[in-house]
């Protein structure tokens, strides 16, 4: 991790840089991919699996005996702790429903607004290095909470045509009422248009590399709507001297395995405890499995030494990070200050692993920035809001001077007619 002790303020904008392409360098390819579907269907989904996954197939809907034989291969204590997941989870997001709000604005005119499920919703599951399951849970539970119609789920094969059985087995549970194997641009581009394999749905869902961002992007220019642009993973902890250093290191390395494109930052305000750091970060990154894959990104990450907390949230609220670990003797501050975040861990016993599985917060949360306009996805994430009115005789009569007067002021005569109408039949 690259140290940078008290930079200036000028320079943070570089410091913070994310280590991703832009759009402009992969748009290409993602267009190239839109269109051969948008053209050629299921044929050109399956030519892009066969170049991408290296596997070809002849039926890309996972069939009811996939399920089934996935349930065997799950083992009964991996069961048992997606059971608790999902539990908590559902808690949580259950929480989040809201009752329909109806207010009477004035006499006889009556406005409300109620929840609706968004009917047809899709998930997608990156498979690759590390299948995760675990987005099953975060997208699905809450899209059956919300009552969501059709619930169809991408994830990309492996070389044998399969799909992780954990996948299989999660996505059974939670009420996902179609999976199909298909991954990267092309399972975007499927759920965008719709083949004959692949349902068209309204909404996108699910984290992914940088080319699955910038096709869900795409996505929105075909009237497709998505959760929000989430890509590679990013974790930024704040710690000091009371802090425990192993714990901060495992953190750090917990978003770096995530792949080498994720970025992880070290803030802290005592140069001996950042140099403490960065060792143990050496000597737990040699024992992983994925070390190869860790030292990538851990070469794209940051240390940075301030001289007070309150620089600290400055630059911490410049960088917007989808995780945000604090550990510090004053967390009350930085919890009270944080303003640009996807989700906030607290407390030496508050790992950010606990929010990737079982806590009972989302685990899809914006990158790159993006928490500074982006919420994380939630119950509402699902929803949509729609506003009903009622108005009454006593009501137009009460609200249509005003209509009228304001119709004819921006020279819309016939929205000024709809309101005079009524109130001439109601004078006779």
């Amino acid at each position: 991790m690259k140290l940078y002790s008290n930079p200036d303020r000028s320079d943070w904008s570089e410091i913070l840089k994310r280590p991703t392409q832009t759009v402009g360098d992969i748009e290409a390819t993602v267009n190239e991919v839109f269109n051969a579907v948008a053209k050629n269907g299921d044929q050109a989904i399956a030519d892009y699996t066969s170049k991408f996954d290296g596997v070809c197939l002849e039926n890309p809907i996972v069939s009811a005996q996939e399920i089934e034989a996935a349930k065997t291969e799950v083992s009964e204590s991996l069961k048992n702790a997606i059971a608790l997941a999902k539990r908590n989870i559902e808690a949580f997001h259950s929480a989040q429903k809201t009752d329909k709000v109806t207010v009477d604005t004035m006499p006889g005119v009556t406005c409300w607004q109620e929840k609706r499920p968004i009917q047809k919703v899709g998930l997608y599951i990156p498979g690759g290095t590390a299948p995760l399951f675990s987005t099953v849970l975060m997208l699905a539970v809450p899209a059956q909470i919300a009552r969501c119609k059709e619930i169809v789920l991408c994830s990309p094969p492996n070389k044998e045509g399969h799909i992780a059985p954990e996948i299989l087995y999660a996505a059974n549970l939670c009420g996902v009422t179609k999976i199909i194997k298909v991954g990267g641009i092309q399972a975007i581009a499927g759920l965008t248009f719709g083949t004959k394999s692949i349902p068209q749905v309204y909404k996108i869902f699910g984290p992914g590399n940088q080319f699955v961002t910038v096709a869900k992007q795409i996505a929105t220019k075909y009237g497709v709507a998505i959760d929000m642009p989430a890509g590679p993973s990013e974790l930024l902890v704040m710690a000091d001297t009371t802090a425990n250093v192993a714990f901060v290191a495992s953190d750090l390395l917990s978003q770096a395995e995530h792949g080498s494109d994720s970025q992880v930052i070290l803030v802290t305000t005592c140069q001996e405890f950042a140099k403490a750091v960065s060792e143990e970060v050496q000597e737990q990154l040699a024992v992983l499995p994925r070390k190869e894959m860790a030292e990538q990104a851990i070469a794209n990450s940051k240390t940075i030494v301030v001289d007070a907390n309150t620089t600290a949230i400055d630059l911490i609220n410049a960088y917007g990070p989808e995780h945000f670990i604090v550990a510090t003797a004053d967390n009350d501050f930085f919890v009270n200050e944080i303003s640009n975040a996807g989700s906030v861990f607290i407390g030496d016993y508050t790992p950010e692993s606990a929010g990737d599985y079982a806590s009972g917060t989302n685990h899809t949360l914006p990158t790159n920035g993006f928490s500074k306009a982006y919420s994380g996805v939630n119950l509402d994430s699902f929803q949509k809001s729609m506003t009903f009115q009622n108005i009454s005789k006593e009501g137009i009569q009460n609200i249509g001077k005003t209509i009228e007067l304001m119709a004819e002021a921006e020279g819309l005569q016939a929205h000024k007619n709809a309101v005079t109408l009524r109130l001439k039949e109601l004078e006779k």
